[in-house]
């Protein structure tokens, strides 16, 4: 199964990237996660260190392009097969920089694409 990376996690249940993975996890979907705080969602442990991360095949932001910068060399250092920006997290400037890597760029809704069958 692949691999999905929370970037950008939080125990607050209101943040979307907890519901994003309390999401993925009721969907059968290997989920990890990072943020700035630990903690744990629905058995998935939040760590503060983006290089823990290996097999990544899908990253999705929950952070707003300015706390973005500081990631991206470590984003594209995962290989992952694909990043989805979520809503307020878009970034051309990234987009680029993932492009450029051979890694695709997603512009959508995680919770969207769950509900509709597409993720």
């Amino acid at each position: 199964m692949k691999k999905t990376l929370v970037v950008g996690a939080s125990t607050n249940p209101g943040r979307y990237s907890n519901k994003a993975i309390r999401k993925l996890v009721a969907n059968n979907i290997e989920t990890t996660a990072f943020g700035i705080r630990g903690g744990t969602v629905s058995d998935v442990q939040i760590k503060d260190n983006l290089s823990n991360f290996q097999n990544i095949d899908t990253v999705t932001l929950y952070l707003n392009p300015n706390h973005q910068k500081e990631y991206y060399q470590q984003i594209v250092d995962l290989k992952p097969r694909r990043v989805i920006f979520n809503p307020g997290t878009e970034n051309p400037e990234f987009y680029k920089i993932l492009d450029l890597a051979g890694i695709e760029v997603d512009v959508a809704c995680t919770l969207v694409l769950l509900s509709t069958g597409q993720y």
